[in-house]
């Protein structure tokens, strides 16, 4: 990447806001995009304990044509699910206990960046190095002041601690997307 373009791959290309009613409305954008995406590409998941990170992934992985039976890495920090199709296989990360991108290079991500679709959660600032492109996708839930609102859909993002998670609640779904792959993309348009 030439100094002009890692600069440029610090401003998302585009922006987009989705709202979702349920799990099942969130795990269909998901699976929207999944149809989208292609071997290479690098999704980081960001949102609080209960946001939907593993719930989108889920619907990521419909899309995508791979094994069900997606489940949260956090114990074992890589489940790979192999296609089920002649698709990219789906690499699922967690990287919430992994401190610097050193450790993230001590899992080998880089083995399966060229034929997979990567999705790390808990990611910001650690994997980026991995692509010249990529989408960051934040998942926002309601705080559980019993307003009914979400948190940060009209303003600044307020942490709601709530860990009494209904995964039937409003989500927002903020995507972000970085790097020339996107550019032209009408991604933004085709998942909502």
């Amino acid at each position: 990447m030439s100094p002009a373009e890692h600069a440029g791959a610090d401003r998302p290309v585009w922006e987009t806001e989705i709202r979702t009613t349920d799990a099942r409305h969130t795990q269909a954008v998901a699976e929207r995009l999944g149809h989208l995406l292609a071997a290479g590409d690098l999704l980081l998941l960001t949102g609080e304990l209960g946001a939907g990170k593993t719930t989108f992934t889920q619907g990521l992985g419909r899309g995508l044509g791979v094994r069900p039976g997606i489940i949260s890495p956090t114990f074992v920090l890589v489940r790979i699910h192999p296609s089920l199709t002649d698709g990219p296989d789906l690499v699922h990360v967690d990287a919430y206990r992994l401190g610097s991108s050193a450790e993230v290079d001590d899992i080998d991500l880089e083995n399966t960046m060229d034929s997979a679709v990567t999705v790390v959660e808990w990611g910001q600032g650690l994997v980026e190095h991995l692509s010249d492109h990529r989408l960051e996708i934040t998942l926002i839930r309601p705080t559980g002041t019993g307003t009914g609102s979400v948190a940060g859909a009209a303003g600044p993002v307020v942490p709601g601690f709530d860990f009494e998670d209904d995964p039937d609640e409003e989500r927002v779904i903020r995507i972000a997307a970085y790097g020339r792959r996107w550019e032209n993309s009408r991604l933004s348009q085709d998942v909502k």
